[in-house]
């Protein structure tokens, strides 16, 4: 997984699939960090409970996470202001309880 620095935060590549059984965390894909998603890929759901999954997770508020390409793709780059890499790469990697 890649994670880099980002002015003010970090950037990363997402991978996602929708329509799952429950939103979280599923490891990687490539270089990207896999997330399954309960929400249908219809109507910007899906990238709606992307941005809302990741600003729980890292405790930020849902306007410091983007969708920066890929918002018509599974392929996503993401980025979240106010985050160091090492957070980010320590918060990515835990697993759901």
């Amino acid at each position: 997984m890649r994670i880099e620095a980002s002015d003010g935060g970090v950037r990363f590549a997402v991978h996602v699939q929708p329509r799952a059984s429950r939103t979280e965390i599923a490891g990687t894909h490539g270089d990207a960090v896999k997330i399954r998603l309960q929400a249908p890929p219809v109507d910007d759901a899906a990238n709606g409970m992307l941005v809302d999954f990741l600003s729980e997770r890292f405790a930020v508020a849902r306007r410091n996470v983007r969708i920066v390409s890929g918002a018509h793709s599974r392929a996503k780059v993401v980025e979240v202001d106010g985050l160091s890499v090492d957070d980010a790469r320590r918060i990515l990697t835990l697993q759901d309880k």
